[in-house]
């Protein structure tokens, strides 16, 4: 039975029967496939329906196939496979988990390396003959639009605070100027660096020899398990014994989690996932900020709903978000600021400008080494049709009151008065930032200015320079909030959303919201005023 959406517990069309006289497998098969988003939908009907697998239900299941005493092993099946390098330290640790407990095995039939850093957790690595090696090292690369959109007689107003701040040059620009290739540079030398030695202590080689994997690629299989990447040379048939079956036909043999629920309180998960803008979250389909936003009033009603929450003894906020509206990157701060229960922040694949805003205030702050950081820094522009409209035959005209009036109008560049009065704006807005962020992590507002300037950091080099408390993951910020509240570690978590509003029951009313948010207009996410990270921006 094919169905269309996942339900775990009617999911066992690849499952095998066992032998005569076995009742329970000794072996399980995970499939690991896809990108992995880090929480579960926020109402039980979504989480039932969601097609995607998701981080924290996988780190569940194995949490669960640790206590089951019946299991002898688990292989892990990597196929698809198309999670970041954040994500997939995050992988890495829940399988290193369950390797003290069970013997693993990992089968990777493409050797990357995200799939080789997730797949690193296990106690051995395996790989068909065949298998495909993409081992090459990271890169970054930004198609730059502005001789481009000039041909078509479309330029683009770029002001920004200051040198490093790129999130709009892609538009404004032809190419990318030394202020960016140094901050990218600096970039993938850290996650680099933080791969190899993740990979080194994994694999039990040295830093060298780790570094030697990318310094000279490997181009098979064999050549890995010679140079020590992987543990054999197999295939899946290989490794599967007859007592073996797919973890959801094991579902219901699997105990439930010891305490959860039980204890005397619980902490509450808040998620600011996708670009930062002013009202609810919702779906934007529509290009350059289309995907899923973080809408303030939903984040504030979350954060408050958690704070009121008698049960509630700690927040983790979850930011995976390149930042947005200036304004409600500031008043989820102002909430989170406020909340007076223990703050731990944790970031995800990227949590940066105005990402980073909203989380200054915690109490303790985690990322990835992997995680794309900082870029304290503010920009505002606009797209200046002025030359397409005359070549089209438009001729936009407005009446304004002052000279400073129709500032973000798309018909002509900003005159002098405009100009002015939107450098001081953003001159103000990045005051405001830098001192949010020295008065929450303890720095001068002369350091944050020097860590600033727009500059992106790796969570490595963030940790370096006091941007962030330490290395981790949702894992780890879960027991760091237990740890400031008091609470026994595998205390109950739960993910907070704003209460029910209207007549609606809660996932009707979210289906309601995204239908409405269809005839949402394209434009920048909030106000003119940003903290933004391009979301171009990829490390792969």
């Amino acid at each position: 039975m094919n169905l269309p959406f996942n339900l775990p517990f009617l999911n066992r069309a690849d499952d095998q029967s066992l032998p005569g006289g076995v009742t329970r497998p000794t072996w399980v098969v995970i499939d690991v496939a896809g990108d992995y988003p880090a929480l579960n939908p926020g109402n039980p009907l979504a989480a039932l329906l969601n097609r995607q697998d998701t981080l924290e239900a996988l780190t569940a299941r194995l949490e669960r196939l640790q206590h089951a005493e019946w299991l002898h092993g688990v292989l892990f099946r990597f196929g698809s496979y198309s999670a970041g390098l954040s994500t997939s330290r995050a992988i890495r640790g829940a399988v290193e988990r369950l390797s003290k407990h069970k013997r693993t095995i990992a089968y990777l039939p493409t050797l990357s390396m995200p799939a080789l850093l997730a797949a690193s957790g296990a106690g051995e690595v395996v790989a068909p003959e065949s298998a495909e090696v993409n081992v090459l090292g990271l890169g970054i690369e930004v198609t730059y639009l502005g001789e481009f959109l000039k041909k078509y007689g479309v330029s683009f107003e770029n002001l920004r605070i200051r040198e490093y701040k790129s999130a709009l040059t892609r538009f404004s620009d032809d190419h990318m100027d030394s202020y960016n290739r140094e901050q990218l540079t600096r970039l993938i030398e850290s996650m680099e660096a933080g791969w190899t030695e993740e990979l080194a202590s994994a694999r039990g080689v040295s830093t060298e020899a780790a570094r030697g994997w990318l310094e000279r690629p490997l181009s098979s299989a064999q050549a890995a398990r010679e140079a020590g990447l992987i543990d054999k040379v197999a295939y899946e048939d290989q490794l599967i014994g007859p007592a073996t079956q797919s973890v959801s036909a094991v579902i219901d043999l699997l105990k439930p989690l010891a305490g959860r629920g039980r204890t005397a309180g619980r902490v509450a998960i808040v998620p600011v996932i996708g670009t930062i803008v002013s009202g609810k979250s919702q779906r934007n389909p529509l290009p350059l900020f289309g995907g899923v936003s973080a809408g303030s009033d939903t984040v504030v009603a979350a954060l408050r709903r958690a704070g009121q929450d008698k049960t509630t003894k700690a927040v983790v906020l979850y930011v995976d978000s390149g930042g947005g509206s200036a304004l409600a990157s500031d008043l989820i701060w102002r909430e989170v600021s406020m909340l007076g229960k223990p703050v731990v922040a944790v970031m995800g694949s990227v949590a940066a400008s105005g990402g980073y805003y909203v989380l200054a205030a915690a109490k303790h702050v985690i990322a990835s080494p992997f995680t794309i950081t900082g870029s304290i820094g503010v920009v505002s522009g606009k797209p200046v049709l002025e030359e397409f409209n005359r070549r089209q035959g438009l001729n936009p005209e407005g009446v304004t009151r002052q000279e400073a009036g129709l500032t973000y109008s798309s018909a002509r560049p900003f005159s002098t008065a405009q100009r002015e009065l939107m450098e001081r704006s953003i001159a103000e807005v990045y005051d405001r930032f830098t001192r949010r962020v020295a008065d929450g992590r303890g720095l001068s507002q002369e350091r944050v200015n020097e860590l600033g300037r727009g500059r992106v950091w790796s969570g490595q080099d963030a940790l370096a320079h006091g941007l962030i408390d330490e290395l981790g993951d949702l894992h780890t910020g879960i027991q760091r909030a237990c740890e400031l509240s008091g609470l026994p570690y595998g205390s109950a978590t739960w993910t907070a959303t704003p209460k029910n509003r209207g007549p609606l029951p809660e996932f009707a009313q979210e289906t309601a919201d995204e239908a409405a948010s269809l005839s949402v207009k394209a434009g920048l996410p909030g106000t003119g005023v940003l903290m933004w990270l391009d979301s171009d921006l990829q490390v792969k």
